[in-house]
C-alpha cells in the first residue's frame, strides 16, 4: 500500500499525549497536563498556533527561537518542495555538494573576518565542534565559560554549561572553569595559568536574558588574544537577527575567532547547525589530507538543510527582519519597562531586539510579601510559572520561564512580530499582573497547587 501522510494523520488524530506517554517520554504529558498546557496544535502561521478546537495562540516562544521567520513561511516551503522535485543526488559523502558551498558563501558574508564553515545538525553539535576546534587550534585543553550559561545538553556542552540543574547525574564531565559574567579579573587569573584554549560565551545569555556589561566582550577579547586564547561566541539563539543585528556580537564591536549558530538558520523546517571560524583555526583542525574527516557528521551539509538555510537568508534580507527585530523589540521594551514602577512584583525588564527578559522579585507590601515568601520556600521560580500559566490559559499567549529555579520569563517571538503582537502581549501581561497584585483569586490558588506539587518532589 502507498504511504498516505494525510490519511495517517486523520486516522490517529488526537492520540498525541497517549503515544508520547507510552513510547517517548511519559514525563512530558505529565508536566503539560499539570500546568494546563496540554493542547493539540493542528496548524500554524506566522506568530500564531491553532489548536484542535480552532483557538488561536500568540507564540512568544517561537520553538525556543527556531521560528524566526514565523511558522510555515511560504518561501522556505516552496524551496523545499522545489528541491524534492529536482531528484538531486544528496549525501554522496565522497563529493563536494554545491548547495553547501553556496550556503557557506552566503553565511560568511554575514560574518566578515570568518572564513570557513562546518555544517552540522544542531546548536549542541555546533558548540561541540567549537570546543574541539579551539583545542586543536591552540594546543591547550581548557575552555572557560560563564555562570548561567547554556550551550547544549551533549556531554561536551554540559561541561561548559552554567545551568547546574542539567548536569546532575551525568558526571564526570570534562574539566571546567566558570567565571562570572563581567568579571575581567577572574578571566585574567585563569588566563595566567597558561592552559586556556578559549572563552565560550553567549553575547546575551539565553537562560535569564542577561546582557554583559558594556565593553566586557571587547576587553575580554583583548585579554584572550594577549594570552593566545580564542573567543567563541555562541549565537545559537541570538543569531540570524534576533537582537537587531544579524549576530549579537556586532553590538559589542568584537571579532570572534569561532561563532556557533543554529535554531533559526533553517526557518524551523530542518535541523541545522553551523560552526564558523577563521582560516587559521580550520587549518589547524583539517591540517592535511589525512585529517580530511577528523571532524565530520553524516548529515552535514545535506541538501534539505542547505536549501532551507538559503531560503531563510533570502527571507531575512527581503523582508528586513533584522531591522524589524530592532524596531519591534524597541517598542516592546518601551511598553514593558514602565511597568516596573507600576508593579512591585516586577523587578526588571531587559533585553535587546526581540529577546526580552521579565524578572520578578520580592514585593515590598506585607500582604504580597507573605505569599511571595511562601512560594520561594517551596521552590524558587514558582511565581514566574504562575504568570506563564494564566498568560496561556486566559489569554492564549505562549511564553516560557527562562530557566529552572528562575523568576524570569523570556520572550523570543518570531522576527515577523509587529505592533499588533506587542499590543496583544502587553495587554495580556498587564491583566495577569493586575490579578497577581490583588493578592487573591485564581492565580494565587494555582500558586498553592504549584507549592503542593513542589513539596511532593
Amino acid at each position: 500500500m502507498a504511504f498516505d501522510l494525510n490519511e495517517l494523520l486523520e486516522a490517529r488524530r488526537g492520540e498525541n499525549y497517549e503515544l508520547q506517554a507510552r513510547y517517548v517520554n511519559p514525563q512530558v504529558p505529565r508536566v503539560l497536563r499539570a500546568i494546563g498546557f496540554d493542547r493539540i496544535y493542528e496548524s500554524a502561521s506566522g506568530c500564531y498556533l491553532i489548536d484542535s478546537e480552532g483557538q488561536r495562540y500568540l507564540d512568544m516562544l517561537a520553538g525556543f527561537g527556531v521560528f524566526a521567520l514565523g511558522r510555515n513561511h511560504p518561501v522556505v516551503r516552496k524551496a523545499l518542495r522545489d528541491l524534492l522535485d529536482t531528484g538531486l543526488a544528496d549525501m554522496v559523502q565522497f563529493d563536494a555538494p554545491l548547495l553547501a558551498g553556496i550556503f557557506a558563501e552566503k553565511l560568511l558574508a554575514k560574518a566578515p573576518g570568518l572564513d570557513r564553515v562546518f555544517f552540522c545538525n544542531s546548536g549542541s553539535e555546533s558548540v561541540e565542534a567549537a570546543l574541539k576546534f579551539a583545542r586543536a587550534a591552540t594546543g591547550k585543553p581548557r575552555i572557560l565559560y560563564l555562570d548561567h550559561a547554556y550551550h547544549g545538553l551533549t556531554l561536551g556542552t554540559l561541561s561548559v554549561n552554567g545551568s547546574q540543574e542539567f548536569r546532575r547525574g551525568f558526571g564526570p564531565l570534562l574539566p571546567d572553569t566558570a567565571i562570572q559574567l563581567g568579571d575581567l579579573d577572574a578571566l585574567r587569573r585563569e588566563l595566567r595559568k597558561g592552559d586556556v584554549a578559549a572563552l565560550l560565551m553567549e553575547p546575551i545569555q539565553g537562560k535569564g536574558v542577561y546582557l554583559p556589561p558594556s565593553g566586557f566582550l571587547a576587553a575580554a577579547q583583548a585579554e584572550l588574544r594577549s594570552h593566545g586564547a580564542l573567543l567563541i561566541c555562541d549565537e545559537v539563539q541570538t543569531g540570524v537577527g534576533r537582537t537587531g543585528k544579524f549576530f549579537a556580537y556586532e553590538h559589542e564591536g568584537v571579532q570572534p575567532d569561532i561563532v556557533t549558530v543554529a535554531k533559526a538558520l533553517s526557518g524551523g523546517f530542518v535541523p541545522i547547525g553551523a560552526t564558523m571560524a577563521t582560516k587559521a583555526v580550520f587549518d589547524k583542525v583539517f591540517s592535511s589530507m589525512d585529517r580530511v574527516f577528523v571532524h565530520a557528521s553524516t548529515f552535514m551539509g545535506n541538501a534539505m538543510a542547505m536549501t532551507a538555510g538559503l531560503a531563510t537568508l533570502s527571507v531575512v534580507e527581503d523582508e528586513g527582519l533584522v531591522e524589524n527585530a530592532e524596531k519591534t523589540g524597541r517598542l516592546l521594551l518601551e511598553r514593558l519597562q514602565p511597568l516596573v514602577d507600576r508593579y512591585e512584583l516586577l523587578a526588571d525588564v531587559r533585553g535587546r531586539g526581540l529577546m526580552v527578559g521579565l524578572q520578578f522579585g520580592k514585593p515590598k507590601s506585607m500582604k504580597l510579601r507573605a505569599s511571595w515568601n511562601m512560594l520561594q520556600t517551596a521552590r524558587h521560580g514558582l511565581f514566574a510559572q504562575m504568570v506563564v500559566v494564566p498568560l496561556f490559559q486566559r489569554h492564549r499567549v505562549l511564553t516560557q520561564v527562562a530557566g529552572d529555579h528562575a523568576e524570569i520569563i523570556k520572550l523570543i517571538p518570531p522576527l515577523v512580530a509587529s505592533e499588533t503582537e506587542v499590543d496583544l502581549f502587553v495587554e495580556a501581561f498587564t491583566d495577569v499582573m493586575d490579578d497577581a497584585h490583588r493578592g487573591t483569586g485564581l492565580m494565587w490558588d494555582f500558586g498553592r497547587t504549584l507549592i503542593a506539587q513542589a513539596v511532593k518532589r
